[in-house]
């Protein structure tokens, strides 16, 4: 049987591996919608960015389904301290997810200008919003939640929505904006033709440049005036979880120390840069395919840093640091790990396996010629 401390690692490993796959996967969508109304301008444009994404957009929310599932059955202390402290951000969120595929589908049925300007903003906001908000998210886990435990481990929550927006965690907010956009521009370029196509080549240089910049500012904001969280007790890897058994305390320059005594780690926000620099020399040489492969290497390269900076931890607490939250102590028992690591190595080949051959048979490209047949691209 697998060591416990081992599964508790293989098991954060695939839980980012599941937060980038949906990041790649329904970031392309949420970034169509964030420059839905900026690259369509007639309604036949803007049918194409529709008929882009809507036919996967629902099977790219298996990811978010499977991450969701991850915490839950993985990490419950984890899974019960964000959805109950971030509740009304996660609502946004979710209301968010629920109003695209209405923008998506309603649009359409009413042909009156009014009505389909409308929906048309309404799908720009179902991507902005979850984009912003997934940012926020991290930041704040960086900067810290403000929750703790009492003596029978239910949860004390003391902040509210408007406490997750400090300057950080928008700063954060900015940058899981900007990579999505990136995405979303890199899979329009590849996706239409024409002016729309252009567009997004014009789009995906300014959120190439904005996410350089954003991302840059949150690594040197976090490493000089964030106190990150170091674990000063002996852990022992295969112990129980138990989220009060362990001192932690805040240190300045934490963050940044991490990468100094874990120099490997700089891969992941090199990985960040060397994906966006693809990313835009592909787009300048009508590249499409290779920048869409790069805006996702960048995507994967900004989550695997956020994951890498915490590391150990999972979501620390700013109330009492020693009620962090850690890989350690947030997960399940060995059995409920082995179990579903099993049931993993045999589904998820087969959803990969399924999800390749959607996008083979949805392979080409959506023009405003084609849309024109309703029958086959009814957005």
């Amino acid at each position: 049987m697998i060591d416990y401390g081992i599964l508790r690692l293989v098991w954060w490993a695939l839980l980012g591996t599941l937060l980038i796959g949906f990041a790649i996967a329904d970031g392309f969508d949420l970034g169509v919608a964030v420059l839905h109304p900026f690259v369509a301008r007639r309604d036949g444009e803007r049918r194409q960015t529709l008929n882009v994404i809507g036919p996967v957009w629902e099977g790219n929310q298996v990811w978010l389904i499977l991450g969701g599932g991850a915490i839950f059955a993985a990490f419950p202390a984890l899974y019960a301290v964000s959805f109950s402290g971030f509740y009304l951000a996660m609502f946004l969120v979710l209301l968010g997810l629920i109003l695209r595929p209405a923008a998506i589908v309603y649009r359409s049925k009413v042909e009156t200008p009014g009505w389909r300007r409308a929906w048309d903003w309404i799908f720009f906001a179902s991507g902005f919003v979850p984009a912003l908000l997934f940012g926020v998210a991290f930041g704040n886990v960086l900067l810290g939640a403000p929750f703790r435990f009492d003596d029978e481990l239910n949860v004390i929550y003391e902040g509210d929505l408007f406490g997750l927006l400090t300057p950080f965690a928008l700063l954060a907010g900015l940058v899981s904006l900007a990579m999505i956009t990136l995405q979303g521009a890199a899979w329009l370029a590849a996706k239409t033709q024409g002016p729309v196509a252009f567009r997004a080549k014009l789009a995906g240089f300014l959120a190439a440049i904005v996410l350089l910049a954003a991302f840059t500012y949150a690594g040197y904001w976090g490493a000089q005036n964030i106190d990150g969280y170091v674990l000063t007790s002996a852990v022992d890897p295969s112990g129980p979880s138990n989220p009060l058994a362990k001192t932690v305390v805040r240190e300045a320059g934490a963050w940044r120390a991490a990468y100094e005594a874990r120099p490997w780690t700089l891969a992941a926000p090199a990985l960040t840069y060397f994906g966006v620099i693809v990313a835009v020399l592909a787009l300048a040489l009508s590249a499409p395919i290779v920048a869409f492969i790069g805006s996702s290497l960048a995507t994967a390269g900004v989550i695997a840093t956020a994951g890498l900076t915490l590391f150990p931890f999972l979501l620390p607490s700013s109330l009492d640091p020693n009620h962090s939250l850690t890989l350690w102590d947030a997960s399940s028992s060995r059995h409920t790990l082995t179990l579903m690591l099993g049931a993993v190595v045999v589904f998820l080949p087969i959803v990969l396996a399924y999800t390749a051959w959607i996008y083979h048979a949805l392979r080409g490209q959506v023009t405003e010629a084609t849309v024109g047949d309703k029958e086959n691209y009814p957005y």
